[in-house]
């Protein structure tokens, strides 16, 4: 009697793919839940939780990305809703009294892409292929991207929300 084995990814094997997103109008937890998924690499049949088999994703429009809730005017925010007044993200200095909290709406303001960049890397593992698996994702606020020579494809409409 055979025993199968089960397959398991070496980091020589795999070959990461680029793909582009386009992030405008898009629900930022559930884009967020499916970037994290394609960074770890759980949309490939060869997953395996100890390799890096992710692909690189590039985040185009990131500034333009949406929360649930009711939508508010705003003057330059299209997608601008209630809940982005009321979502707050805070880090600490390392000083006594140093915590400082900010909201989504303020983040918005100075750093639109670290919406979703904190929103991907709270979904990822926490520990060293985690943080690897977040450098192979590339946000920019705009429709424009340097990566043009990896000849990123669109992400596939199965793995989007």
């Amino acid at each position: 009697m055979h025993a199968t084995k089960s397959f398991m990814a070496k980091k020589e094997e795999v070959q990461p793919r680029w793909y582009v997103v386009d992030a405008d109008g898009q629900i930022v937890g559930r884009l967020a839940s499916k970037l994290a998924m394609v960074l770890m690499g759980k949309h490939k049949p060869t997953y395996t939780p100890h390799v890096d088999c992710g692909d690189y994703v590039v985040v185009v429009n990131a500034d333009k990305v949406r929360f649930s809730g009711t939508p508010l005017a705003h003057p330059t925010h299209l997608y601008f809703t209630d809940k982005m007044l009321e979502k707050t993200y805070e880090h600490y200095t390392g000083y006594p009294s140093g915590r400082k909290i900010t909201t989504a709406a303020e983040l918005l303001e100075r750093k639109p892409e670290k919406i979703l960049y904190e929103a991907v890397r709270r979904m990822l593992p926490k520990n060293k292929l985690g943080r690897k698996m977040l450098r192979k994702l590339k946000l920019y606020a705009g429709p424009e991207h340097p990566h043009q020579a990896q000849q990123p494809e669109p992400l596939p409409d199965h793995l989007l929300p």
